[in-house]
């Protein structure tokens, strides 16, 4: 019988994070955007006056997956919203339900914070992951558009 579990990742687990962002990087055929290392996860997950959160799923003791989140706020209903930066379950592990086991747990720490949202990304190519949102109940943002700044565009813009 499989036994999946969810607990709060602790700093030990930084190898394991960068792990599983690294094969998401890989799926989401961008592995060469990532610039993280175990210090840098070290130092910003784990940070004392951090604010991001990780979980990690363990089969049978083993870590297959992760979920990465932080807290946001929404003006119009003045409350925090959950906000999931990253889902990642381990290509071999798939169909054993570790993806809804997190998210019902991340949705269970939204609703315990008085969140008013709980709220993801996704990209518009990767099917299996929209259809399986949506089987769950949640509803494609379409009317929004994100957008991003970052390295160079981001440091001559703030000078």
């Amino acid at each position: 019988m499989n036994n999946l579990t969810i607990r709060q990742a602790v700093i030990d687990d930084a190898a394991t994070i960068l792990r599983f962002v690294t094969e998401l990087a890989i799926y989401e055929k961008a592995e060469h955007e990532v610039l993280a290392t175990e210090q840098t996860i070290k130092e910003t997950v784990f940070a004392s006056q951090g604010h991001v959160n990780a979980l990690i799923c363990e089969l049978n003791g083993e870590p297959i997956g992760m979920a990465i989140y932080f807290f946001n706020y929404s003006t119009w209903l003045a409350k925090p919203g959950l906000y999931l930066e990253d889902l990642y379950i381990t290509e071999a592990k798939r169909g054993l339900g570790a993806g809804k086991l997190l998210l019902k747990r991340l949705a269970n720490i939204a609703v315990t914070q008085g969140c008013g949202r709980f709220e993801w990304s996704c990209l518009d190519w990767n099917t299996p992951a929209r259809d399986f949102y949506e089987s769950i109940g949640a509803v494609a943002q379409t009317e929004w558009v994100g957008y991003r700044m970052s390295g160079q565009t981001l440091s001559t813009f703030a000078q």
